[in-house]
């Protein structure tokens, strides 16, 4: 059974507006976060304090349907390549794979998963979304040097053991940053600063983000219907994910 952490152990560094839960090493912060979520509310960030991966939760209250809300998922996973570039070592680049994977230098680095309350219908506002993240903090001892390659550690990769804990902080506050600049400028701004971190399939190709979270893909001449892809499908598969492990896939 996972536990608070003493007062005198919390010691991330967040902005006003956020409350914070931590949970020993067993702890996952990504289900605790949606077990809390009705009665913790707006803010609350879970954190499973571990040395090997950087796994954190946080708690939203969207004001809109469900089908539309879910797109709260972007400026989530813009709030963590901002916060690993404020704090990755020059010429360094952070990347996506659609929707949820997080690279760093072409190597799968972890992703980001999204709950919500299971009985909420897609023309319903949720009581809750809840955004949790997993980042392979450390190399894995008892990874296979072969498997091992395919995936990127923080600390392997020339980040300081001060920057791994200043990630979260970070993140809370970029992730306010984007809320903000949601409000100010609409969807739109948020959908491109996702897309600029997506790799492109096809030079030339025109890309959006759709109304329900969908990526919409045009090729670069041509008629005809954009090529969708589900977000709620992907991120049910969460490719990106080891259950197993519990952390990120290597390879």
């Amino acid at each position: 059974m996972t536990s608070r952490l003493s007062t005198l152990e919390q010691t991330l560094d967040l902005p006003p507006g956020y409350n914070l839960v931590g949970l020993r090493e067993v702890g996952d912060a990504f289900a605790h976060g949606c077990d809390i979520a009705a009665e913790a509310g707006a803010g609350t960030l879970v954190w499973v304090r571990r040395y090997d991966l950087v796994e954190f939760a946080v708690v939203l209250e969207p004001d809109e349907p469900l089908r539309s809300a879910r797109r709260a998922f972007f400026a989530g996973m813009n709030a963590v390549g901002d916060a690993i570039a404020a704090h990755c070592p020059p010429e360094r680049e952070v990347s996506f794979r659609w929707p949820d994977a997080i690279e760093f230098d072409g190597g799968l680095l972890g992703g980001a998963r999204l709950g919500w309350p299971k009985d909420c219908a897609e023309d319903q506002i949720p009581a809750w979304l809840v955004f949790g993240v997993i980042l392979r903090a450390a190399d894995m001892a008892h990874i296979e040097e072969v498997q091992a390659a395919a995936g990127v550690s923080l600390l392997g990769e020339g980040f300081e053991m001060i920057d791994v804990e200043a990630i979260i902080g970070s993140f809370a506050r970029h992730l306010m940053t984007a809320f903000d600049r949601w409000n100010e400028r609409g969807f739109d701004a948020i959908g491109m600063d996702y897309l600029a971190r997506l790799p492109p399939r096809k030079e030339g190709e025109r890309r959006s983000i759709d109304l329900n979270g969908d990526l919409l893909v045009k090729p670069p001449a041509g008629g005809g219907p954009p090529d969708r892809t589900s977000l709620v499908d992907a991120l049910a598969q969460a490719a990106w994910y080891d259950p197993r492990e519990r952390g990120p896939k290597f390879g």
